[in-house]
């Protein structure tokens, strides 16, 4: 839920010029909310402004919620438009470590990430094995070829880049955006400038820290 809610904060501020505040509803000991905010750093989502007992209907402003997300089929504040994410289902008692969450340096959350935004974000993620090993290739291979055409002259973002918006504004389809992108990575036509400003844009909503590799030595 903190992803999804969090690319749709990213979408309106950048497409829609708008400021949100984000609220957390959710009733959790110190410890649990402490670990929450630590996993929900490292999956690259916004700190919450506040944090308010459910449903969470009234924000500090004194106004509705305009936006809820929420487990799809929960019962939330009957103002504002929900966004129903289904569960994670990891395989394993203690979650967060088997999304790679606790992992060494090696391990990166954002795999994480990448796995559920590839989901429709009312439907199950399964993440097995082979779906995170996969995200884990796909990112790597994407901040290799950034960094890469980060070298080449800038050229304005493919038409692909307004596609992808479009599948975003949606109903934030995140699996039609990310498979344009995988189109666009393998286009032979298109000049790598025009590939680095679209992946480079796209990934202001998507947040995957895709330019990161930019101007470290590759191996």
């Amino acid at each position: 839920m903190l992803v999804v809610a969090d690319v749709l904060l990213r979408a309106a501020e950048l497409l829609g010029g708008l400021q949100v505040l984000v609220l957390l509803a959710a009733d959790l000991p110190p410890g649990q909310a402490e670990a929450l905010a630590r996993a929900a750093g490292a999956l690259g989502v916004h700190p919450a402004a506040a944090h308010v007992s459910p449903p969470g209907a009234e924000t500090p402003l004194g106004s509705p919620a305009d936006v809820h997300v929420a487990r799809d089929g929960a019962v939330v504040a009957e103002s504002g438009l929900l966004y129903g994410v289904g569960p994670v289902r990891a395989g394993a008692e203690d979650p967060l470590a088997d999304l790679g969450l606790t992992t060494g340096p090696e391990g990166d959350p954002l795999t994480v990430r990448l796995a559920l935004l590839a989901r429709e974000h009312r439907r199950p993620a399964d993440l097995t094995p082979a779906v995170m090993t996969d995200a884990q290739q796909t990112l790597r291979g994407w901040r290799r070829r950034v960094s890469e055409w980060a070298e080449a002259p800038s050229r304005p973002m493919h038409a692909e880049a307004a596609r992808a918006v479009a599948a975003l504004e949606d109903d934030l389809g995140t699996p039609s955006a990310l498979a344009l992108l995988h189109d666009l990575e393998n286009e032979a036509g298109v000049p790598t400038g025009a590939k680095f400003e679209t992946f480079a844009y796209l990934d202001r909503i998507l947040g995957l820290d895709l330019v990161r590799e930019i101007g470290r030595p590759r191996a």
